[in-house]
């Protein structure tokens, strides 16, 4: 029987997955669960999860904590220290990397060997391995990209960009006519980072992202410098609104709103806000960031939420059991929907809500995102190192004569923080 020690649940609209999912099914005994799910819908679709899947094992107590978000990442490493749960919440790649190399997590390479797993997952392998074992399997992310006014452009006469030089030209036009081509808040200084992000993934690839992120290239590298020199062109040009580093990333939404901007390159959560400040489907519309290099992949800033099974878990069995259930197609298609995370499933076989944009990004991301699914820069690299880098992000977008500068500033402290 299932026991939940956290705050009452509120009930969404969470379907019951058509078929249960293969799981073992002579589970017995309990299996302890820790989520830091604690906000209202997705509270109750972590519960709805507990309950689901207790009702599969009738032998099996399922005991589900609910912890606040904020409190969770203070109390992880103790809990996972001293009083195990057998399963527990987390994020993928450099942020869970901390309990990897602590022997808190437990290698799941034998669930990412199975088929099922291995094939409808391929896309965030990458960012649940850490010395080429894998550590956790993915329930949810949502897709980056950029968001534009299909309205402006078809004004303008243009169409979505595929490569670099018509990314370019596209912006020259929107110049051209009075626009700026994006809009940016980099008061809070991420948002630089999602730009670095995709010029860095797009002239280089995932694999010598993931190597600069981990310390392992000097940011002072001719690579790195290149990756600048690609940005540069766009500073340049004039494409950026003025005064961005003033704006948050909400008070930067106003210019495409309004029509000053053209495009936006954020995270799907973008959406909401701009719909409901009256933009339409028939003016709004999404695309993948455009190749640079043809003979790089691409890859994609996609940040993942994720469960592990602590090396010290009582019922790794269970565990194991309900990490297979979680990413199973049904399960990641009913906890993803609008009315529960309404973000996307990672497994390729679920399916999404009849929405044009998370259409888009499911699309993108379980079929044309070769290179890989990069965490997002401030969780592909250490706290200190991200924040410095995003600050020096910033202040290149603002002054790009200062990047040698950055340049060594950022190498003294990859030195020092790896």
């Amino acid at each position: 029987m299932k026991t939940f020690t956290s705050a009452l649940a509120v009930a969404v609209g969470l379907a019951a997955p058509a078929v249960a999912p293969a799981v073992a099914q002579d589970l017995s005994g309990t299996l302890t669960i820790f989520s830091d799910m604690s906000n209202p819908a997705p509270r109750a679709v972590m519960e709805k999860l507990a309950s689901d899947f207790d009702a599969l094992h009738p032998d099996l107590d399922v005991e589900l904590t609910v912890i606040d978000r904020e409190a969770y990442k203070t109390q992880i490493r103790n809990f996972l220290t001293a009083n195990p749960p057998d399963v527990a919440n987390w994020y993928a790649a450099n942020r869970m990397r901390p309990y990897v190399d602590a022997g808190l997590f437990e290698d799941v390479s034998d669930l990412w060997a199975e088929p099922e797993i291995a094939e409808n997952l391929a896309s965030t392998k990458g960012a649940l391995t850490l010395d080429g074992k894998q550590w956790g399997v993915p329930y949810t992310y949502y897709q980056w990209g950029v968001y534009y006014r299909e309205d402006v452009y078809n004004e303008l006469g243009l169409s979505e960009p595929q490569d670099w030089e018509a990314f370019k030209s596209n912006c020259q036009a929107i110049l051209d006519s009075g626009r700026k081509c994006f809009t940016i808040g980099t008061k809070f200084l991420w948002t630089a980072g999602g730009w670095f992000d995709y010029l860095n993934m797009r002239t280089h690839g995932y694999d010598f992202h993931m190597a600069l992120t981990n310390g392992e290239v000097p940011w002072t590298d001719d690579r790195v410098r290149a990756t600048f020199a690609n940005w540069r062109e766009l500073i340049d040009m004039g494409a950026f609104i003025d005064n961005h580093q003033s704006y948050s990333w909400q008070e930067a939404l106003p210019f495409m709103i309004n029509g000053d901007a053209a495009a936006y390159l954020m995270g799907n959560f973008a959406v909401a806000p701009m719909r409901e400040a009256g933009l339409g489907d028939d003016q709004l519309d999404f695309y993948q960031f455009p190749v640079i290099d043809p003979d790089v992949e691409l890859a994609e800033d996609a940040p993942t939420d994720t469960f592990h099974i602590p090396s010290g878990a009582d019922n790794k069995e269970a565990a194991r059991a309900f990490l297979r259930y979680v990413v199973s197609a049904d399960v990641q298609t009913a906890i993803n929907a609008g009315d529960a995370l309404g973000q996307l499933p990672v497994n390729a076989s679920s399916s999404v809500d009849d929405d044009e944009m998370l259409e888009q990004g499911f699309a993108m991301l379980s079929s044309n995102s070769p290179g890989g699914v990069a965490q997002f820069f401030d969780r592909d690299a250490p706290a200190e190192m991200a924040a410095m880098a995003m600050e020096g992000f910033q202040e290149f977008m603002v002054f790009p004569d200062n990047l040698d500068d950055i340049l060594a500033r950022l190498e003294q402290a990859r030195q020092r923080i790896y």
